[in-house]
Order: C-alpha cells, then structure tokens, then sequence
C-alpha cells in the first residue's frame, strides 16, 4: 500500500468513533424498556411485572419484543410500556447531547451517566407523574462520585464542592416547596432528580445552574400552555417536571459548556 493511500485510510477510524457508541449506547435500550415498563404504574401501585393484556413475563432473558422498538407483547400482541422507538429516539438524543456538551471526559462521563437514567425516568414521569427512588438515587449518586473523579484528575476539589452545593441547594430548594405548596409545589421526585441536575450544571459555575432552572420552568410553562390550548388539561391540573428538568439540563450544558 503506498503512503498516499494510508494517509487516505488513516481518517476513517476516528470517522467510526461516534457510529460505534451510537451502536452500544443502543444496547442498553432492553434495560431501559424494562425500567419504563416496570415503574410507569400509579403511586401505590405494585410495579408491573407481566404484560397488562395477558399475564406474560416481562423480563431480559426474552427481551424480543417487548423490549426492543416494536414493544409488543410476545404473547397477545399488546403494547408493552413506552411507545414504539421512543426509547430509542430519547436514547439517540442523549448520545447526541453527551457528544456536544464540552469539558474534561469524567465531566462528560456524569453526563453519560444521568441522561441514562433520566430516560426512563422522563418517560415514567410523562406517563404517570411519577419519579422512582430506584432511578433518582442511582442517577444522583453516580453524578456525584463521577465528577469527584473528574476533580481529583483534574482541576481539584473546587469545582467539585460548588457542584455538590448546587446539587444540595436546588434538591433542597424543590423540596421546600413541596412542604411548604404541596401539591402546587415540586414533588419529592423532582428534587431527588435536582440533585444531580444541579451538580452537572453547578459544576460550570452558578449561572448555569441558573441558566438551567430558568430553561426548565419556561420548558414546562410552553409545554403546559400547549397542552391548555390543545384542552388536554386543566389550570388546576398538576403536570410533570421531570421531563422539563431533564431537557432543560441538557440544553444547557449543551449551549453554554
């Protein structure tokens, strides 16, 4: 092969990088169906275990269809959790926002880490107003030790103490709300969830944080307008966080990191 030619290939690998995780970013969608599917039940309710429609097992060791885009039940048929390809359109999404948002890799890393878990956890609230303590915990947690790694590699403990601060500060600040509102205020959920949104964005400094929680509540404000115009709900009605929280992150760390 002559130099010319092995200049010519040499593009190609790194070409492949961003397909590759695509494509093992996606092998994770069984796990992550299997989330939505087990946790999108009313509050009180045992999470579900078997189809609705006949009783079959849901589970990975037959993943195929219930857990893949088709998301049929391989017995009677019946749709089984989130809607076809919307996992994997959410997935594709969070790939792409991990891929924008700039920083050291362990910063991206607990990015990579939180949008996982915030997939399921945005489909379950959209569904049933709901946030599992099996999700957000996790979510927050490995946030917080993945940005200590990325501290102690890099810039020092600094960024990771004003993170962790902004995680407290804007969990704690939901939860407030909720004692103080009630029902008018952020449930519990949404302040577990804060805790690792405010840690990714605190990280970058306190207006991002701002930035952030002023991009989710003008998210959740458009989408309840929206769903007002349209009739789908009521002033009194109490909608989803969330969803608004989890993409109002994103985008910011997108657009300002």
């Amino acid at each position: 092969m002559t130099a010319e030619r092995v200049r010519a290939a040499a593009p190609t690998a790194p070409a492949r990088r961003p397909a590759v995780r695509l494509w093992a970013a996606l092998t994770v969608v069984p796990l992550l169906r299997l989330a939505v599917a087990r946790y999108a039940v009313p509050p009180g309710v045992p999470d579900r275990v078997g189809c609705d429609g006949c009783g079959a097992p849901i589970g990975l060791d037959r993943p195929l269809p219930a857990l893949g885009p088709a998301a049929r039940c391989p017995s009677c048929r019946a749709r089984v959790g989130a809607a076809p390809m919307v996992v994997e359109v959410a997935l594709v999404a969070a790939v792409a926002a991990v891929a924008l948002t700039g920083g050291p890799a362990g910063v991206r890393a607990a990015v990579a880490w939180w949008l996982a878990w915030a997939v399921p956890l945005a489909l379950v609230d959209a569904a049933v107003h709901r946030l599992p303590d099996r999700l957000t915990w996790p979510a927050a947690a490995g946030v917080w030790v993945l940005l200590g790694v990325a501290g102690l590699a890099g810039p020092g403990p600094a960024p990771w103490l004003r993170a962790t601060a902004a995680g407290l500060a804007l969990g704690a600040g939901f939860a407030a709300t909720t004692l103080l509102l009630g029902r008018r205020g952020f449930g519990l959920g949404d302040a577990k969830l804060a805790l690792g949104a405010g840690a990714l964005l605190g990280w970058h400094g306190w207006p991002v944080l701002v930035a952030g929680l002023v991009l989710a509540v003008t998210l959740s404000a458009v989408a309840g307008l929206g769903l007002l115009a349209a009739r789908r709900v009521r002033w009194s009605s109490h909608l989803p966080f969330g969803p608004s929280l989890i993409l109002g992150t994103a985008l910011t760390l997108v657009l300002t990191t």
